[in-house]
């Protein structure tokens, strides 16, 4: 998706608040807000909101496992799993 096609002054949001929150929910595309020419923000519905959060998050847990590989920070699954039916018990 190209974002250039979704490009609006602050003024149409201004003007179109209602039609503008309508169509990002339908479409779920985010919009860029401009001023003065120039890229300010970008706005998108919630549901796509939470998803991107959510898969930043995820990404983030698994740069955080591959810094505990190459760092050696692992154990055997063996190991855990042996321990955790030690706690368990």
């Amino acid at each position: 998706m190209r974002y250039s096609t979704q490009v609006k002054p602050i003024s149409y949001l201004k003007a179109n608040a209602a039609e503008v929150l309508q169509r990002l929910a339908e479409e779920r595309e985010p919009l860029v807000i401009t001023q003065n020419g120039e890229a300010r923000a970008v706005l998108q519905d919630v549901a796509s909101f939470e998803e991107t959060q959510e898969t930043l998050a995820l990404l983030k847990i698994l740069a955080l496992g591959s810094q505990d590989v190459e760092a050696g920070r692992v154990k055997p699954v063996g190991e855990v799993v042996a321990r955790l039916r030690v706690r368990k018990a």
